[in-house]
């Protein structure tokens, strides 16, 4: 399933998604540029600056490069990582910004991915696990997921199914939020596509759905009517 819209409209305009957005494909061009020009000489000194953009969780633990927390928020890995992530903030971040206000939903996502990032160093293992690197706006991305279950449970998300049939549906955010959010546990389970930090997912939505109990905006108390006697 691919989500392509949400029905839920934004009361105010979503300046940090679009910012977040902006930033990750701003990012991610030079990586593009080199995948299409591999033969360019500064491809190497390109190569060095970002891998040590990147989190390598070995480092974490031992207190060394955590700058790199934030930084591989905004990194990936290729085209189709880029759209992927960049669709579902689309999407699902308006609403959520909408909803906390600009300020806490830009310190929400980084909350998010941090936690996401920690969850993923948690799930390992071994030293060989800790020492690969990983990068991705996913973690936090799913954190904006998670909120969105919370806050709009019942907004329709247009979804095109690619199944024995293509067709285009409009699906409950609690039913498609919740079906990719059991995805990922499976995925845990089944080890589907080796390389993708599944934990990291989930940690971003649990995170997400926590704080949005406390993030989110509570609406004035219209005054009790008086009745003049």
């Amino acid at each position: 399933m691919i989500p392509l819209r949400d029905e839920n409209r934004s009361q105010t305009t979503p300046h940090v998604t679009r910012l977040l957005i902006i930033v990750n494909i701003i990012v991610f061009v030079p990586l593009l540029y080199f995948e299409f020009f591999p033969g360019d000489t500064r491809l190497h000194q390109f190569e060095s600056l970002y891998d040590s953009l990147m989190m390598v969780p070995a480092d974490i633990l031992e207190g060394r490069n955590l700058y790199t927390l934030f930084t591989s928020m905004f990194l990936h890995a290729d085209i189709i990582h880029i759209v992927g992530n960049m669709l579902f903030l689309y999407i699902f971040g308006d609403n959520v910004e909408d909803a906390f206000g600009h300020f806490r939903y830009l310190l929400f996502y980084l909350v998010c991915g941090l936690a996401a990032d920690f969850t993923h160093i948690l799930s390992l293992t071994t030293p060989a696990e800790l020492s690969i690197p990983t990068l991705g706006a996913s973690g936090a991305i799913s954190g904006v997921m998670g909120a969105y279950i919370l806050l709009y449970p019942r907004a329709r998300i247009r979804t095109l199914v690619l199944a024995y049939f293509i067709a285009v549906v409009s699906v409950p955010a609690v039913f498609f939020l919740g079906f990719w959010f059991l995805l990922q546990i499976l995925y845990t389970w089944v080890d589907v596509g080796a390389g993708v930090a599944y934990w990291a997912h989930i940690g971003g939505f649990v995170a997400g759905m926590v704080l949005a109990l406390i993030l989110r905006r509570r609406k004035k108390k219209q005054p009790e009517p008086i009745m003049p006697y």
